[in-house]
């Protein structure tokens, strides 16, 4: 594997290791809200040897008083990665082909529980075609990994009695939702008091791939998250705040989830909600 010098991983990078047969698990983690066509694309066409991860049950629990998308019981989720065969010693690569929110949580999830080397592919599967990158169709059924949760928390997290008090609170969704303008989602519209808002769009570049370490540093520091700030990121259930954190990772910064994020937030009456 090519050393790990960030969380992203190029089209090209990927070919050329599969081409050396050098060990790599991919998952593949293409998700839309609403949809369950997952599965089905993954069959019709994914990266060779790729196996299907399903964000709803594999990288979520149940939806509840944690939002819609709480993180999934260790003991769950480190029995989807090992069904998935990834191995603790065996760099992992995930993609999807929605600009990388469903594999971002994929990412953090396998870092959060101890997985050292965890890279996203830059611009997911519309990039590995761009590259000519092979693919294959029909289901593919890994062997078992060996993958555990390490127990220690290998990301950092807030949660909802301590999300006020972070200096940089970045709100991850898009602009209209954060101004509680429109909420085609949660029952409440708005925003956790103080937060900042930058959309996940602001992380790419008109391609579908991740802006460079310089322009991620930039974007980032205008809202005042630098390196050694103290940040955190949501979103509405936990699920693309992960893209932030992933763009973050890239310029530098290391931030927390507040895993419930909005619609988690929003369970309890009591708590503040801004708009503007």
């Amino acid at each position: 594997m090519v050393p790990v010098t960030g969380p992203l991983i190029s089209a090209r990078e990927l070919s050329e290791l599969l081409a050396a047969q050098q060990p790599v698990t991919l998952l593949d983690v293409r998700y839309r809200m609403g949809s369950t066509t997952g599965a089905e694309d993954h069959a019709e066409a994914h990266l060779p040897g790729a196996v299907y991860v399903d964000l709803d049950t594999d990288l979520a629990a149940p939806a509840g008083e944690g939002g819609r998308h709480p993180l999934p019981d260790p003991g769950v989720f480190g029995e989807a990665m090992r069904r998935a065969g990834v191995h603790l010693d065996r760099p992992v690569v995930v993609y999807d082909d929605w600009s990388a929110h469903a594999a971002g949580r994929a990412w953090w999830l396998l870092r959060f529980h101890g997985h050292p080397d965890v890279r996203v592919l830059d611009g997911g599967l519309a990039a590995w075609r761009a590259e000519g990158g092979a693919l294959e169709s029909g289901a593919v059924e890994a062997r078992p990994g060996d993958f555990a949760c390490s127990g220690e928390q290998g990301m950092p997290v807030v949660d909802a009695d301590g999300v006020l008090d972070v200096a940089v609170l970045v709100d991850a969704r898009a602009a209209e939702r954060y101004r509680g303008e429109t909420e085609p989602v949660d029952p409440v519209a708005g925003h956790v008091p103080g937060a900042v808002n930058v959309p996940t769009s602001r992380n790419l570049t008109d391609d579908g791939r991740f802006r460079s370490p310089e322009e991620l540093r930039v974007l980032y520091a205008d809202v005042g998250a630098v390196p050694g700030a103290d940040v955190a990121a949501y979103c509405g259930s936990g699920v693309t705040a992960t893209h932030d954190l992933l763009a973050l990772e890239v310029a530098g910064v290391r931030a927390a989830l507040y895993p419930g994020s909005w619609s988690g937030w929003i369970t309890d009456p009591s708590r503040p909600v801004a708009t503007g």
